[in-house]
């Protein structure tokens, strides 16, 4: 019996012999393997934190601080084993816009919350600032700002 080729002669199989996956030996399973767990457990940790708490401000933390971590570990993962060039340099990019986007995009729900009147749980206020005005854009236009 003749096995059945798996492409015609003339076209390119774009598969590497043993897969085409890269080699991975047991040091470098294991922190690929330790940083995705690290990975899944603030994921984790973030999620229950959006479910759990209370008011806004305490879940845009619980999931921006949690789920930044959980994911920049699992691009890390992905870097460990793809090596730093190809899928592993992408996944060094999503780590850098993740840390420049997420505090970013937290702030701004913040102060988009405070400005539509959100309270916090409890007694808790904003802090105001010298002029007793905590929201610096419901300052009088009409005073001289000092440059």
């Amino acid at each position: 019996m003749t096995p059945t080729p798996l492409a015609a002669p003339d076209t390119v199989v774009l598969v590497a012999k043993g897969g085409g996956a890269p080699t991975v030996g047991p040091v470098r399973g294991a922190v690929v393997v330790g940083l995705v767990a690290i990975g899944a457990f603030f994921l984790l940790v973030g999620t229950v934190g959006l479910v759990r708490l209370p008011d806004i401000y305490n879940r845009m933390h619980a999931t921006s601080k949690a789920t930044t971590i959980g994911a920049a570990s699992i691009l890390l993962a992905n870097t460990a084993y793809f090596g730093p060039r190809g899928a592993g340099l992408v996944s060094l990019v999503g780590i850098v816009f993740l840390f420049v986007t997420a505090p970013t995009g937290s702030h701004m729900i913040s102060r988009a919350a405070q400005r539509m009147g959100v309270d916090f749980v409890g007694d808790v206020t904003w802090p105001a600032g010298d002029d007793g005005v905590d929201d610096p854009t419901e300052a009088d236009a009409a005073e001289p700002v000092d440059d």
